[in-house]
């Protein structure tokens, strides 16, 4: 049996990011209870909605983050996150989480988040 699905790729826009996360079992148990349902700061989520982000998903594999972002259509990845950065408490989550992953706690979401590159699509 197949299954298709149907989905209008211009209905929106996909990002894929990666992160690295220290490799401390304990510390990333952290990691996931801080982004556990309900547990991000709601000036949070906010703020990606406000710039246009539509969903977000976040896996993990070992050390390695793998974030899934749906935009609005128009979505200007470098415009948004510049304005990401400046929504109320931005800084000071990067900041919170930042003692998580493998970076500094200056940096700014989109400093840590690297794009990925797609190279292939289900046809």
């Amino acid at each position: 049996m197949e299954y298709k699905k149907e989905v209008n790729y211009t209905s929106f826009k996909r990002f894929c990011k990666t992160l690295e996360l220290q490799n401390d079992p304990e510390l990333i148990e952290d990691y996931k209870k801080v982004h556990a349902a309900g547990a991000a700061w709601p000036e949070i989520t906010q703020g990606m909605k406000d710039v246009g982000i539509l969903d977000m998903e976040i896996y993990l594999f070992g050390t390695r983050l793998f974030m899934i972002m749906d935009t609005v259509p128009d979505f200007d990845h470098d415009k948004a996150m510049t304005l990401l950065a400046t929504k109320p408490r931005q800084s000071e989550w990067e900041a919170h989480v930042s003692r998580f992953q493998k970076t500094s706690a200056d940096a700014t979401a989109d400093e840590k988040w690297q794009l990925i590159e797609r190279i292939y699509r289900l046809d």
